[in-house]
Formats: structure tokens, sequence, C-alpha cells
């Protein structure tokens, strides 16, 4: 089929929820996408801060094609190992000591929620209220769009859940003044990849934990986009040298397998007892063992170590673009989550680019998105940057 057989055959049988790009893809390797067409594209997006090792990489291909043929799937009624390797394997490196899986990024939210809730129940006489962040997002399920603080995400599916306010992002004073008797949790991103690359300025997620720890919140830090090192660290609140409560994962912990997780400590965990939560797939076989390849390869083969020397240099090169085009008023970022801000909206500049062989995508309106795998090179990110040159010069 070609590229327009295929965008044909979508259009007339899939739900129209996504403003797609008019490109039908059929293979990647690494950093680079083909169409049905035969056509390369260079990748800044990484499908969305999934594809973190890049497609196809050779430990998930492996990992997945040695577990598919040995055992697809076990429901949650009984033990497998995949899935308990990996809740070790994050535990062991991070604040954790309890895992609970399930597919996606809203889902671990979800469960964040439900527990932080459970937990007012049972051990703060009843609290429910949880606070986050305007510019934030947490997903697309009933309970995440009310915890986003967006209101366009809400928009005709009121009433939404009750129990959530909405406090600026990085202003710890107003987050101290929202604080009410209600009050059982504060949920943020370490850094807001659907509003914009924000990062907050330094002291604010240490202040936000010891808010909670004055006041005995929990803190939840939501890592589905940001964790699984797209920061350069397995997890970005590691930045701050502090931890939260719970966190929720999923995206690129799979390798482009759905996968999503809960961390929790022991304590808190204690709250999600016999019977309070489950999922059919959680922790299924295939997704674990993509997720074991996932993490192994990022501790073990310098790819932390790459993000972090690449996002430096391609964070220099966006600096000196801003140097350059007038109409760029901001760059931002930490790793390779990077963020050129605009005085004009960035949608038709996202698209020519993917005309002329790069995809980057636009965050905000305003704000060009690079998340490029973690595995990128130096030779590639002058690559796309250059083809970037070339489009901002036309504007």
């Amino acid at each position: 089929m070609n590229s327009q057989e295929i965008v044909d055959l979508n259009n007339q049988y899939l739900c129209s929820t996504y403003a797609r790009f008019p490109v039908a893809f059929v293979r990647g390797e690494g950093c680079r996408l083909w169409d049905a067409e035969g056509k390369s594209y260079l990748d800044f997006f990484a499908s969305l801060a999934v594809m973190n090792l890049g497609q196809c990489h050779p430990a998930v291909v492996k990992a997945v094609q040695e577990q598919v043929a040995t055992l697809t799937h076990i429901s949650n009624l009984h033990y497998i190992i995949p899935q308990a390797r990996l809740a070790e394997l994050l535990c062991t490196h991070s604040f954790a000591d309890k895992v609970f899986f399930c597919n996606s990024g809203a889902e671990a939210n979800e469960a964040s929620i439900k527990l932080a809730r459970k937990y007012g129940v049972d051990k703060r006489e009843g609290r429910y209220e949880i606070l986050s962040t305007l510019g934030s997002f947490h997903g697309r399920t009933m309970a995440t769009i009310a915890a986003t603080g967006q209101e366009k995400v809400r928009q005709g599916f009121g009433p939404v859940l009750e129990g959530f306010r909405y406090v600026p992002f990085g202003d710890l004073a107003a987050m101290e003044e929202a604080l009410s008797d209600k009050t059982v949790a504060i949920l943020v991103e370490p850094i807001q990849g659907e509003g914009g690359v924000v990062v907050p300025p330094d002291g604010y997620l240490r202040g936000l934990r010891e808010l909670c720890d004055r006041n005995g919140l929990l803190l939840i830090f939501d890592e589905v986009q940001v964790g699984i090192g797209r920061t350069g660290k397995l997890f970005a609140h590691e930045h701050a040298g502090v931890t939260p409560d719970i966190m929720p994962l999923a995206k690129a912990l799979g390798g482009g397998v759905p996968i999503g997780a809960m961390l929790t400590t022991a304590e808190v965990a204690e709250s999600l007892s016999l019977g309070t939560h489950g999922s059919t797939f959680g922790g299924n076989a295939i997704a674990c063992a993509a997720g074991i390849a996932v993490v192994e390869t990022l501790l073990n083969e310098g790819v932390l170590d790459n993000c972090a020397e690449m996002g430096a240099y391609f964070l220099s090169r966006l600096q000196a673009l801003k140097e350059k085009f007038s109409f760029i008023t901001d760059v931002r970022g930490k790793g390779l989550i990077l963020g050129a801000e605009l005085d004009r909206e960035g949608g038709k500049i996202a698209d020519t680019c993917l005309t002329e062989g790069v995809m980057i995508n636009c965050a905000a309106g305003k704000v060009l998105r690079f998340i490029p795998p973690l595995i990128i090179t130096k030779d590639e990110i002058d690559e796309g940057l250059d083809i970037l040159e070339k489009v901002l010069a036309q504007q």
C-alpha cells in the first residue's frame, strides 16, 4: 500500500481523535523512519517520548521475540518471572518499594490518584483533594482530565470528577496558600512536557517535598514523559535530589510496547490492599520483558551519559538559533526534552520540517518541542537542526 491508501483506510475506519500528519510509516531503525514510498525521516520526536532507545533496538527486539515464543500472557491471579524482575529493577534503582503495573500513562496516573485518595481515607482522616498545576497534563481518562490543569482538555466532559484544584506551576508560595484541610496530595510533573517544556525554578521540587513533609501530604511526581532517561538521569526528579511518595511511569518504559507503572513506598502501598485496584493486562509478560531490556540498556550501555552530552550540545545549537532568529523568544529543557518558544504559532513550522525530512512537534501552540531518541548522535543533531534552520529562515 502507498501512503495515501494507508491514510484513506485509516480515515475510513478510525475515530477522528488525532490531528495526524499526512505520512504513513512502514519501517524504523534507530533515529530514522521510512514511509511507504521509501522516504527517510530523521526522528526528533521519538513517537511522543516513547522510543527512547530508538526504533527496533536490538535488546528490545530480542527480549520481545524470546518472550512471545515462550509465554505470551498470564493473568494477574498467577505469578510470572518478567513482572517480578522488572518490578525489582525499578525498585532497586528508585525510591520505591512497591510497583503496580498497568498499560499506559493515564492508567498509571489513575492508579496514583486512587492510591492517594485511599491513603487519605486510611491514614489522613478522609482527605481526598489533590493539588495539581496550571499547564499540566496527566492523561485522557475522566480522573486524569480532572487532574490536568488545561481547560481545553476538560471541555465537553463535565461534570468532571471533583477534588482537584490547580496552582501556578513553579510557585511554591501559591501551592502552600492553596492547601486546605481536605488536601491529601500534590501532583506535579518535574518538567511540563505537553505544557511547553516548562522547567521549574531551582528549588521548586525540593520545596514541594518540604511542604508535603510539614503537612503530612503525599508528593506525586508524574514522570510519564520525563522519566526513563529522558533528562539524562533515570528519573527527572533525581536532578533535584528529592524523592516522591508516588511516581507514575509509562511511555518509554516498554520501548514501544504498551506498559505503565505506578511506583510507591511500602508505607503508602499498604492502602492498595487486596481487591482495591487491578488491570487485566497490567504487567503483561511481553511488556515486562521489553521493560527489562529498556531499563538494563539505559543503565548499562551509556545511554544516560549520551543523553546528557547530546542534550547539552542540542541546547547549545538551539541557543545559537535563538541568537539568529528574533522570533525565538526562549530555549529551555534538560537532557533531551528541549523546547524553543516562538512569538508565533509553531504548527506550520513543524509541518514544513516533516516535509523536509525531520520530525519535530509543536506543544502549547508556540513551543517547538524536541524529544529525540536518547541514542542520537552529534551528526544526526546537526543534520536535523540544519534542516530546521533552513525552515526558520523562510519565516
